[in-house]
């Protein structure tokens, strides 16, 4: 009860501090907000960079290794001439592997078309990406269907003239509608739709299923070079479950030194790549920002702890004679110490939730303006409550000890 009624008048102090010096107080107070807002800012920006990282990484599928012809991870002296006289996947490749992986749950030979326009009737969709790909795509890769089904595997080995279309395509060529049953022409070919994918918007990667049509690769491969550079070739291997990414890669390049014929000396001629090393070179980048946003947020904070030390100092200096009173009525120095304490505990406390207030705000003006949702997770909350408590108490201490310290007579003289 004392502690509560402590609290009480400390806040109530706190609260008449405010109102008697405003512009003084919230000049004080604004380093706190400004770091604070920092800080919160760039954990909220990294958290949502990785939220939207993680739903990309569910899209691709995790233990996926991709085999193609270049790596994913460039730099300064990325030895592109080296990686050009590479040779693409092949057809012949990808039979091997199928016939003998012991690790792969599913192979899949893909290709791709980007930039078609593609037309129905008097209604048009423009940028649309051509995707032909063997019967286990559904399971290299996590989609699902708004309707419809995926291929059949007779379909797949004759190259029946069917697709799956993405959520815009379907929008826009068929609005209203979900096309099922329609034919459309692509590649000079008419398919019959039989699916559409659920709509899944952009991400970070920029990897969507909403402008996608997808045919069998046997029915592509009499339409153009399925082999051919142009066309980005790729085999898609996903491992069994209950195997790391690190056992499924370790065979896989075993394999293909094997299939390629590889001496023991000889570089590998071809990149296993995987959904870890975006996550590695982007954990860097956010290492990075974090400890960016932690100096510059630092800065504020300390030029705010400063602005609170000094409201506290000027504040035991004004209410000297009342500290003089209350100890010459009884009052334990702990009473005086932790009530300066609380003051200044109370006013970092309102920078800092300013600060979260700011952000919060922010979230909902980006949300509102590109649609983009904000990740701000209650880890981050804690955070800036917990720092708003800990400038309070260093801010706060040595005022308040000083205060506690005050002979009661002197006190009450010095007015």
């Amino acid at each position: 009860m004392i502690f509560l009624k402590l609290f009480r008048e400390s806040f109530l102090f706190a609260f008449d501090a405010l109102r008697q010096n405003k512009l003084r107080t919230l000049l004080s107070l604004l380093g706190v907000t400004i770091g604070i807002f920092t800080i919160i800012a760039v954990f909220s920006a990294v958290d949502t960079l990785r939220n939207n990282l993680q739903q990309s990484v569910n899209k691709l599928g995790s233990n996926s290794i991709y085999v193609q012809k270049w790596p994913w991870i460039g730099g300064e002296d990325f030895p592109w001439w080296k990686y050009l006289q590479r040779p693409s996947p092949s057809l012949r490749d990808f039979a091997e592997l199928q016939r003998r992986s012991q690790t792969a749950y599913g192979i899949s030979y893909e290709v791709s078309v980007d930039g078609r326009t593609v037309k129905y009737g008097s209604n048009t969709i423009q940028g649309v990406s051509i995707w032909a790909a063997s019967q286990d795509h559904d399971k290299t890769w996590n989609f699902d269907f708004s309707t419809g089904r995926y291929f059949t595997d007779m379909e797949s080995k004759t190259g029946a003239p069917v697709a799956i279309i993405g959520a815009d395509v379907a929008d826009n060529l068929f609005p209203g509608g979900d096309g099922l049953g329609k034919k459309i022409k692509i590649m000079g070919r008419y398919v019959t739709i039989i699916g559409v994918y659920t709509k899944e918007g952009d991400d970070i990667l920029g990897i969507s299923d909403d402008k996608v049509i997808q045919v069998p690769l046997n029915f592509a491969r009499n339409l153009m070079d399925i082999q051919s550079d142009k066309y980005g070739p790729q085999i898609v291997v996903k491992g069994k479950p209950g195997l790391t990414d690190v056992e499924v890669e370790s065979e896989l390049k075993g394999l293909m030194r094997s299939i390629h014929r590889l001496g023991p000396q000889q570089e590998d001629d071809f990149s296993l790549n995987k959904t870890t090393i975006l996550s590695n070179q982007l954990d860097t980048l956010f290492a990075v920002v974090n400890i960016a946003g932690l100096i510059i947020g630092s800065f504020s904070i300390l030029v705010g702890g400063f602005g609170i030390a000094n409201i506290m100092f000027v504040s035991v200096k004004e209410r000297t004679p009342i500290i003089g009173i209350q100890k010459s009525l009884g009052a334990k120095n702990y009473f005086i110490l932790l009530q300066f304490l609380i003051e200044a505990i109370v006013l970092c406390l309102l920078g800092g939730i300013i600060g979260l207030g700011l952000v919060y705000l922010g979230t909902l003006g980006i949300k509102a303006a590109i649609g983009m949702k904000i990740v701000l997770d209650i880890k981050n909350i804690i955070v800036g409550i917990s720092t708003s408590v800990a400038i309070g108490i260093i801010s706060g201490i040595v005022p308040a000890y000083f205060a506690s310290k005050l002979d009661p007579v002197e006190a009450i003289r010095s007015n």
